[in-house]
C-alpha cells in the first residue's frame, strides 16, 4: 500500500468518526431535546442550526468524505487484491449511500420543508412532530450508523492488509 493511500485511510478513519460523532449527538440527544421544546423552540432552533450546518469544518469533512470515498473505492477496485480491498471499497460505498445519498434525498428536503414553514403555524407544529422528528431522527441514525461502519471497515481494512 503506498504512503499516499496509507496516510489517505487514516484521514478518512477520523473524517468518518467526527461526521458520526456529529449525527450520534443529534440521534441520540438534541432531536429528542428539541422535540420536548413543546413545538416552537425545536422548530426554530432546528430552522437555525441547518443554516448554520453549512460552516466551514463540519461541510468540509461531510462533502471532502465523496471524494474521498471515491478514491477508496476506486483505489481499492482497480490495485488491491483480496480481502483487504473489498473491505476498504465496502467503507467507501457504504458512506456514500448511507451517509451521502441519505443526506440528500431524505434529510435535506425535509430540512428544506421546514426551512419554509412559518414556526408558529398549526400545520408546522404537525408537521414537526408527526413527520419531520421521527423520520428525520431515523435518517440520521442511518447516516449514524453508516460513518461507525465505513470507519470500522477501514480499520478493519488496514488490519487485514498488515497481515497479508
Amino acid at each position: 500500500m503506498p504512503l499516499w493511500f496509507f496516510v489517505l485511510i487514516q484521514i478518512a478513519i477520523l473524517a468518518f468518526a467526527f461526521v458520526g460523532g456529529v449525527f450520534l449527538a443529534f440521534s441520540d440527544f438534541i432531536m429528542r431535546s428539541l422535540a420536548r421544546t413543546g413545538g416552537e423552540g425545536g422548530i426554530e432552533a432546528m430552522q437555525f442550526i441547518n443554516r448554520e450546518v453549512f460552516r466551514w469544518v463540519f461541510m468540509a469533512l461531510f462533502l471532502g468524505l465523496v471524494p474521498v470515498s471515491m478514491i477508496i473505492v476506486g483505489y481499492t477496485v482497480t490495485n488491491s487484491n483480496g480481502m483487504a480491498g473489498i473491505v476498504m471499497a465496502l467503507a467507501g460505498l457504504i458512506y456514500l449511500c448511507g451517509c451521502f445519498c441519505v443526506t440528500l434525498f431524505f434529510n435535506v428536503p425535509m430540512n428544506e420543508a421546514l426551512a419554509g414553514m412559518e414556526v408558529s403555524d398549526n400545520v408546522t407544529k404537525d408537521y414537526w412532530t408527526q413527520i419531520y422528528v421521527p423520520r428525520w431522527t431515523f435518517w440520521n441514525t442511518v447516516r449514524t450508523l453508516a460513518c461507525a461502519v465505513s470507519a470500522a471497515l477501514l480499520l478493519l481494512g488496514l488490519a487485514l492488509s498488515a497481515n497479508s
